[in-house]
């Protein structure tokens, strides 16, 4: 009975969640630099009417949005994944090396292969990532207790800024720090359908298999040795579910470039609303986060129209308060 309770309270705050970011999708569309009405986007969807409203929509609101949707949703649900895989309440894709990796290949892949095409720079935002997030866990395991939070932090940091460094001498000698900058500015700008039809696949096949390993990261979450304790093979489980950070982090940071502080928000403010179970936390965590993603990208954009703020400078001003709180309070004032 408590259970069925507690499913049919989830649901009620799942159907919530989604009348919000669809509420949020269409002041999202509606507001920027140009006066767009409810009606321009219904033509846009429903007709094949042309104009200056419905091309702005067609062709750059809605992929956009649509691309801020899928970010916002792949770097919350890695930040929750993350958290869970190492009871690490400041884990998030951000600040563990992930993007600062993804950046660097890129500029590498810019710098000695210019021509190559967006499937080309998407591996190697993958590849990157993985090699940031091993760096920063390697770094963790040289000592005895090493995984503990703050440790993992401090690696994090250190690693990050050893790769934005290569990252950025790579920009200078080989004079493509302009490319790089287009790219890992931390926004959604130009985005078209073309990137989407290549990115979006992959997030979405991260968030579903994310999904099917959510009640596996619940037991690991709880500890390793009741992990083991249940017949989990924790080995394999931490395998899978890093490969799945690595895929949801590299493809935002092919698609919007370097985004902290969401994947560290999103799932404590998910904790809040929905308990600890990441049956839960997982679905909620990618609604959550792509109504995040559509509030910062609006506000970017409607703050000083028509100049665009840094996406990546809003989620920053926002997320480095709410890192120092969750810092002071031990990981646990949103858990």
């Amino acid at each position: 009975m408590i259970k069925n309770l507690s499913a049919m309270a989830f649901l009620f705050k799942l159907l919530a969640g989604l009348a919000i970011l669809f509420g949020m999708f269409i002041v999202a569309i509606v507001f920027g630099a140009a006066n767009i009405t409810l009606q321009d986007i219904w033509l846009a969807l429903t007709s094949s009417t042309t104009g200056d409203h419905i091309s702005i929509i067609r062709d750059i609101r809605l992929p956009r949005e649509i691309a801020a949707i899928f970010v916002g949703a792949a770097l919350s649900v890695s930040g929750a994944m993350m958290q869970g895989m190492t009871r690490n309440p400041l884990a998030d894709p951000g600040l563990l090396g992930l993007t600062a990796g993804a950046n660097a290949s890129l500029a590498m892949i810019l710098a000695f292969f210019p021509l190559v095409n967006y499937y080309g720079i998407m591996i190697a935002c993958f590849i990157g990532a993985a090699v940031g997030a091993g760096m920063v866990f390697g770094l963790g395991a040289m000592r005895r207790g090493g995984f503990s939070p703050m440790r993992i932090v401090l690696a994090g940091a250190a690693v990050s800024a050893f790769l934005f460094a290569i990252a950025e001498g790579i920009g200078l000698y080989f004079k493509v720090s302009k490319d790089i900058s287009m790219w890992t500015a931390g926004g959604l700008i130009g985005t078209t359908w073309g990137q989407l039809q290549m990115i979006v696949p992959f997030i979405s096949i991260g968030l579903l298999i994310a999904l099917m390993l959510s009640r596996q990261l619940t037991i690991l979450s709880l500890s390793e040795e009741t992990a083991v304790g249940l017949g989990q093979k924790t080995i394999q489980i931490k395998i899978m579910l890093f490969m799945i950070i690595t895929l949801l982090a590299g493809a935002s940071v092919a698609l919007a470039g370097n985004m902290a502080f969401i994947g560290l928000m999103v799932p404590h403010i998910v904790r809040y609303i929905t308990g600890t179970d990441y049956r839960y936390i997982i679905p909620m965590s990618a609604i959550v986060g792509a109504i995040f993603m559509l509030f910062a990208d609006t506000l970017g954009r409607t703050l000083n129209a028509p100049f665009e703020t840094p996406v990546a400078a809003i989620v920053a001003i926002i997320g480095l308060p709410f890192f120092l709180l969750i810092v002071r309070k031990g990981g646990h004032e949103f858990s």
